[in-house]
């Protein structure tokens, strides 16, 4: 039987248009609740200190409205960061090492420089009763770095990925692959996101068949501006079987 890899929506994109209007249009919530009932398998927010898009209280709101798998991302260097993750007590926590005035997230954590920390907001959280995926390179050490730290999954950060595949997917993939087969033989589970999409996010299933879960968000709601939200939600899903 083949492993089933979710797709959960990150929302944040939404939620940016919402703020760069005012008022509540498009609803962050209904949005939530739509996407599930498209068939997205979990919902994903990554809060940022300056609420530019998902607020602190929108992810308060979304735990009541979650029936599938939520995921909260973020930088659990503060500690307003921590408390929410403790008080919604989400499915998953994505540990992020943003830093301030970050556009976007754009690289993965030294697991070795940062372990000691890591270890600890790990504990934490795992202690809560909360899974802990922390977002990693796709380096092999990076990858070993990640398991010393007791973490439930690793995120591999795709942009790389992305960027190169357009002109030779089969080098871009490779070092996915290496670091996938580390993630699997040391027992972590394994997500992916950063600019996967439509075009590239298939051989990323085919080539790393064992992939738990990936966090789409960005491109998901560009193409739904011309592929209607439900269809594209089902395009997406299509491309993970």
């Amino acid at each position: 039987m083949p492993h089933i890899t979710k797709l959960s929506v990150n929302i944040n994109k939404i939620a940016t248009l919402r703020n760069s209007r005012g008022g509540n249009n498009p609803d962050v919530l209904k949005s939530a609740t739509d996407i599930q009932r498209f068939g997205a398998d979990g919902i994903t927010v990554h809060p940022r200190p300056d609420e530019r898009h998902i607020r602190y209280a929108d992810v308060r709101a979304l735990k009541g409205l979650i029936t599938t798998e939520f995921n909260i991302e973020g930088n659990c260097r503060e500690q307003k960061f921590i408390d929410l993750v403790l008080e919604a007590h989400p499915d998953q926590v994505t540990l992020v090492p943003d830093e301030s005035g970050q556009v976007t997230s754009d690289h993965g954590w030294d697991t070795h420089k940062n372990k000691d920390y890591l270890t600890e907001m790990i504990s934490l959280f795992r202690s809560a009763g909360i899974r802990v995926s922390i977002f990693v390179d796709p380096d092999i050490a990076m990858v070993e770095g990640a398991a010393a730290t007791g973490t439930n999954r690793i995120e591999l950060y795709t942009e790389g990925y992305a960027r190169l595949f357009p002109t030779d997917k089969t080098k871009a993939i490779q070092p996915y692959i290496a670091a996938a087969e580390k993630a699997k033989e040391l027992g972590l589970g394994l997500n992916a996101g950063h600019d996967l999409d439509l075009h590239n996010l298939r051989y990323f299933k085919e080539q790393i068949p064992w992939i738990d879960e990936v966090s789409i968000g960005h491109a998901l709601i560009c193409d739904a501006l011309y592929l209607g939200l439900e269809n594209t939600v089902q395009l997406y899903k299509r491309q993970l079987i």
